[in-house]
């Protein structure tokens, strides 16, 4: 039997995707694309930057939504290639931060755009503008309707003990969807702004907010949009030694019933709500990998665990690796 064999009988995978989230997505992008090319030329033929703007965003979202559909499609696809040491779930999280540096970049050019009509106003053709604005804003809620994952909300943690159950109970998320999701959102919130600014145009002659509400839309965008860079990129560096579940391993190693000291924890995701860990511990007791990982086992999102036994009396010599 050859590695690739052996490897593929280890599965390694740990995220069994999201189905009906790929199935929505791809409905969003369809009714995205389609709002976002009447928007444009909507804006563009009637003068108006917020719509425009928001038509642009929407562009934005296009990408952001195929990207993510794109990334349910790869990672199911690849799932069984042993290529990936732990799955294949890190391209959905791939393509959630590169949608948000997407939406930066969209958030510059609609801020730019902005200060330039800012500065040279156009004649907008209001009555012609805000029925577009309106079909857009539709278009949105209906995607985010789609989108929306009850999970989204929560956030919080609770711990309730070591009960023979994971003492942390979290509600985690999908983060492509995610992205997915708080991208129509935003052009929701800017779709609001576009209508506002029209209307107020239309019936007060407040032909600046046109301008001022695509600038201040912008900076909401680029504020999102480095919310889930921070997210997803956290994600991507593995930078999950602040989580509630490294104190976790740490609390067990201590109520071992023999002494052990922690030389050594790595701790990162591997899917929603799943760890893998590596853990050396130097003790001079009876204790070998199969008692820790048995041990570690009350915390069911630690779902791969390497441990490493050194005997301080050992010296140099090799130690027990499990």
């Amino acid at each position: 039997m050859n590695m690739a064999s052996i490897i593929r009988h280890h599965s390694h995978q740990f995220d069994q995707g999201n189905p009906l989230a790929q199935k929505r997505i791809l409905i969003a992008v369809i009714l995205t694309a389609v709002m976002m090319l009447l928007e444009i030329a909507g804006g563009w033929f009637f003068n108006s930057m917020a719509l425009l703007a928001d038509g642009w965003h929407m562009s934005s979202h296009v990408l952001a939504l195929g990207l993510a559909y794109m990334a349910y499609r790869a990672a199911r696809r690849y799932a069984q290639d042993f290529r990936f040491s732990f799955g294949t779930w890190k391209i959905e999280i791939l393509a959630g931060f590169s949608s948000s540096v997407l939406l930066m970049a969209v958030a510059v050019l609609m801020a730019v755009q902005s200060v330039i009509r800012l500065f040279n106003p156009v004649h907008i053709h209001y009555s012609e503008a805000i029925p577009i604005a309106i079909l857009g804003l539709l278009i949105n809620l209906a995607c985010a309707w789609l989108l929306h994952d009850g999970d989204h909300s929560h956030h919080h943690h609770e711990h309730h003990g070591h009960s023979g159950h994971s003492g942390h109970h979290q509600h985690h998320h999908d983060l492509n969807q995610k992205a997915a999701f708080l991208h129509v959102v935003a052009d929701a919130v800017t779709s609001v702004f576009a209508i506002i600014a029209l209307i107020a145009g239309k019936y007060w002659g407040w032909d600046f907010l046109d301008a001022v509400l695509g600038l201040v839309g912008a900076v909401l965008v680029a504020r999102w949009a480095m919310g889930l860079m921070q997210e997803t990129g956290k994600t991507l560096l593995d930078a999950e030694m602040d989580h509630p579940v490294a104190e976790e391993i740490r609390e067990v190693i201590a109520g071992l019933p023999v002494k052990a000291d922690i030389t050594d924890l790595h701790v990162w995701k591997v899917a929603k709500a799943k760890f893998s860990c590596i853990l050396a511990l130097e003790t001079a007791e009876a204790l070998n990998a199969d008692m820790v990982r048995q041990a570690l086992s009350i915390h069911d999102e630690i779902v791969h665990i390497s441990v490493e036994i050194n005997r301080p009396q050992d010296g140099d010599v090799p130690r027990e690796t499990r």
